[in-house]
This record gives C-alpha cells, sequence and structure tokens, in this order.
C-alpha cells in the first residue's frame, strides 16, 4: 500500500513549477540577490494581506521571536515571558538566547491553546511580555486577553503574537498578527505560507517598533556600519524567497479552505474515540491533531493502513533534558491540561496538495478505528 505523508513539498513544488522557475531566472539574473524590490515588495503585500502597517523579513521564525522579545523586553526588573509549555519550544529557546524567563501556563484542552485566565495568574511586576502561540493554526483570542490584563491592572505588559502556524487567519474582528504589539511568523516549508528554504518576518503597526526591528534585523545599525542599537544581529530575508512567498500568497486562501475541508472530511467520518483539536475563533488548519487515549494504537491504526502519523509536540518545554536546570516558572495554576495532553496528542495528515482519494482513505481509516 503507497504511504499518505504528513507533507510532500515535491508536490507542491511540481503545482507550482512554472512561476517557481520563472522566478528563479529572473532575481538570479538581477544580480539583486538581497534586500532588495522583491524583499520590499513582499513586506508591503504581506503587511496589507494581515491588515498591518509594518512587516520587515527576517531569516527564520527564530530569529524574528527573539528580535521582537529584544524589542519589548528592555526593562532589567521585567525579564520574564508568560507563554505555553506546549508549542515546540521556540519561544522558549529565544528566551534563553537572550536570558530571560519563561514562565509556563496552562492551555485549553479542546483547542491546545493558552488559557487567558491562567495566563492573567501568571502576569507580575516581573512580567516583560506575553507570547501568544496560534498553534496548529487555531486562533487565540487575543483581544479577550488585552481586556483581561487591562482588568487585572497590567495594560502595559507586551504581547508577542506567534503566528508560525497561522498564516491568512482571521477572527475576532481582525486577522493573525494584528492584535499584538509584534507578531512573528516563519515561511518554512510546510507552512500555509512556506518557502523554498527558511524565512520569517515580524509585523506590528506601531512605527517606533517598527524601526527597531529593521535595526536589531541588521547589526543594530541605523546607517550602513553605524551601530546605535545593541543586541542586532544579521536576519535577512533574501530575495528569492521574497519573491517566492510573493507568488504563493495569491494562493493561501484557497490553500487554506482546502486544509479545512480536508479536516472537515476527517470530523465527518464517524471516528470513535478520538477528539479534533479546534479553537472556537477561527482555524486555517496548519495540522490536524486529535487527542485520544490511546496514541499508540491508534496510530498502530493507521500507519498499518498507509496513513504516515506524527507528535505535534510530543515533550514539554519545561521537560527538555537539554533545558534542566535552566532557570524557568511554572504559573500558579500549574499546567495539568498540557501535561494530559501531551500523552494525547496525535497528528495525521493534511496539506493541500492531497488528493481526493487519499482523503477518502484517511477518512476510511479513521472510520474503521474502534477505541
Amino acid at each position: 500500500m503507497t504511504s499518505i505523508p504528513m507533507n510532500n513539498l515535491r508536490r507542491r513544488y511540481l503545482r507550482h513549477e512554472a512561476d517557481l522557475l520563472r522566478i528563479s531566472r529572473d532575481v538570479l539574473a538581477s544580480g539583486n540577490w538581497i534586500s532588495g524590490p522583491h524583499n520590499a515588495a513582499f513586506c508591503r503585500e504581506f503587511a496589507a494581506a494581515t491588515s498591518v502597517a509594518y512587516c520587515i523579513g527576517v531569516g527564520n521564525g527564530s530569529d524574528a521571536l527573539e528580535i521582537a522579545l529584544r524589542c519589548v523586553v528592555t526593562d532589567p526588573a521585567r525579564r520574564e515571558v508568560v507563554t505555553v509549555a506546549n508549542a515546540g519550544g521556540y519561544t522558549t529557546t529565544a528566551c534563553r538566547l537572550i536570558g530571560l524567563t519563561p514562565v509556563y501556563v496552562d492551555v485549553v484542552e479542546a483547542s491546545q491553546l493558552v488559557a487567558i485566565d491562567q495566563t492573567v495568574a501568571a502576569v507580575g511586576p516581573a512580567t516583560g511580555a506575553v507570547v501568544v502561540t496560534h498553534l496548529y493554526g487555531g486562533l487565540v483570542d487575543v483581544p479577550a486577553l488585552r481586556a483581561a490584563l487591562r482588568s487585572a491592572g497590567f495594560s502595559g505588559v507586551p504581547i508577542i503574537e506567534d503566528c508560525a502556524q497561522a498564516h491568512g487567519l482571521r477572527g475576532c474582528g481582525a486577522g493573525a498578527g494584528a492584535f499584538g504589539d509584534l507578531a512573528t511568523f516563519s515561511f518554512y516549508p510546510t507552512k500555509n505560507l512556506g518557502g523554498l528554504g527558511d524565512g520569517g518576518a515580524i509585523l506590528t503597526n506601531d512605527a517606533a517598533l517598527a524601526a527597531q526591528v529593521a535595526r536589531l534585523r541588521m547589526y543594530g545599525w541605523d546607517g550602513k556600519y553605524d551601530v546605535v542599537t545593541n543586541g542586532g544581529r544579521n536576519s535577512r530575508l533574501d530575495e528569492l524567497q521574497a519573491a517566492f512567498l510573493a507568488a504563493m500568497l495569491s494562493h493561501l486562501e484557497a490553500d487554506n479552505e482546502r486544509r479545512l475541508s480536508i479536516i472537515d472530511a476527517y470530523r465527518a467520518a464517524g471516528t470513535d474515540g478520538i477528539e479534533w483539536v479546534s479553537s472556537p475563533h477561527g482555524n486555517v488548519g496548519h495540522l490536524a491533531v486529535v487527542l485520544t487515549n490511546d496514541r499508540d494504537r491508534l496510530a498502530k491504526h493507521l500507519n498499518a493502513r498507509g496513513v504516515a502519523t506524527a507528535i505535534h509536540f510530543p515533550i514539554l518545554d519545561c521537560d527538555q533534558t537539554g533545558w534542566a536546570g535552566a532557570v524557568q516558572r511554572i504559573g500558579p495554576a500549574g499546567i495539568d491540561v498540557s501535561r494530559r495532553s501531551v500523552k494525547r496528542i496525535l497528528s495525521v495528515p493534511c496539506f493541500p496538495e492531497m488528493s481526493d482519494d487519499e482523503i477518502a482513505h484517511v477518512c476510511d481509516a479513521l472510520g474503521s478505528y474502534s477505541a
């Protein structure tokens, strides 16, 4: 039996081959491969698509998180970052790189997204920022979080949206990336808007923060060779990736609709003993994730029928052996849901280039499972 993969990037290439080859030739022939017109054009287009004023391209999504945190966590007395432990370690990595302390709060089981009440309970005088991850392509109600922080007396705490899995996501009156002080995106190839290599961006409606981001992603320069800001680095979105992303942007809405239709088909398959992870505020189906009490048994059932599975993500940040002994804190309400869920989550294939026959096959495999 032919295996149905979690993703197949070659299919994406073949689908857009003519455009991608033309773009490659044009960019390479221009001799302008860094910080050129394609970069500027894509950033304008992506900012407009997200309804945000400023977009600054960077080298990858991890750099975006690090630079965003450097921009807003500037008070030596406020070095804690409230975040979740179930989102793959990316925010924690950024915190470790610049000496910040992650404070982990729990998630809502049905969505696997940060619990707003527990976030507010973990915020205090040492909080420098809150990072909200729109995990699996599900929207966190950031306006509700902002209102809750304001009511608790923490209106000045910056919010960073991690939108690495949320390109084109809309809900709560706007789009993911338009709610926070800053928003970070990754354009890793498997993302809803993915390039043919690494890439990332930081978005904001604040002109001063946009200027700060632009300096930090280019050595801290104000002008060439003129370092005015400490903590800068070299992190640029190259011309080739920017041009590829601009071409893919016009397909984003249709691709997201295809992802959601795949998940809808899976839901309708009559699956037994599993719950589909979903946000009530909006989704773009970055991943199709279930919760089940016997993950190994379900994975074995699907694998035997040629359906690939994966776990996003199998280890909580606070339990990573490489960070053993590093400074961290658990919020006052604990992370019981996160600990329970990390043993129950399982991802199944969901990407726009899946064929109808493959979708039907996954539906049959899911429908034949009995808890």
